[in-house]
């Protein structure tokens, strides 16, 4: 079972994960603080080449299956074109109602 986009608790994680499934761009980067960081598995990732690696270029989806940390962390099934489907966890930290970091990899 998997938690509808609408019912994340965090407006910006809702807001992070509405764009990214929906592959808009704009929004997504409209969640994002213009100083946004990120990792991937543990490694430092540029934020605009993984997102358009990862999501944009491989059309990124989330299924939430669970949330934490008054909706700051999530684990998703994440699936893209270019490794399939797959566990996931995320940590979000927000600043000023935008994601200023997000941290990924396989839960």
């Amino acid at each position: 079972m998997t938690i509808p986009v609408d019912q994340l608790s965090d407006p910006a994680v809702r807001a992070f994960v509405a764009a990214l499934n929906a592959n808009d761009q704009t929004a997504l980067f409209e969640a994002l603080t213009p100083d946004a960081t990120m990792s991937d598995d543990g490694s430092e990732r540029d934020l605009r080449e993984w997102l358009d690696r990862e999501v944009f270029g491989s059309r990124g989806h989330m299924d939430v299956v669970s949330e934490s940390d008054g909706g700051r962390g999530l684990v998703a099934d994440y699936r893209n074109d270019t490794w399939g489907s797959m566990r996931t966890k995320w940590l979000f930290t927000v600043d000023g109602g935008k994601i200023s970091r997000f941290e990924t990899g396989q839960a």
